[in-house]
């Protein structure tokens, strides 16, 4: 393909893309965002929470004495 041919391929795609528009369910989004409450969502991802935070290691750190 000569390279008029491939310019004109990619600037109709980039027209093309400029003016996309996705329908966007906006009060989905915005429940999912707001941070629901959800036991059932909360349940779900409680496996891949850290247990122990960040805060109390170093907490532990400074009351045994000990350094990293």
């Amino acid at each position: 393909m000569g390279r008029g041919r491939q310019k004109a391929k990619h600037t109709k795609i980039a027209r093309e893309l400029k003016s996309y528009s996705p329908d966007v369910n906006y009060n989905a989004l915005q429940s999912e965002l707001g941070g629901s409450t959800d036991t059932a969502q909360l349940d779900k991802w409680a496996d891949y929470a850290d247990v122990q935070s960040e805060d109390d290691d170093y907490a532990d750190e400074y009351q045994t004495g000990r350094t990293a």
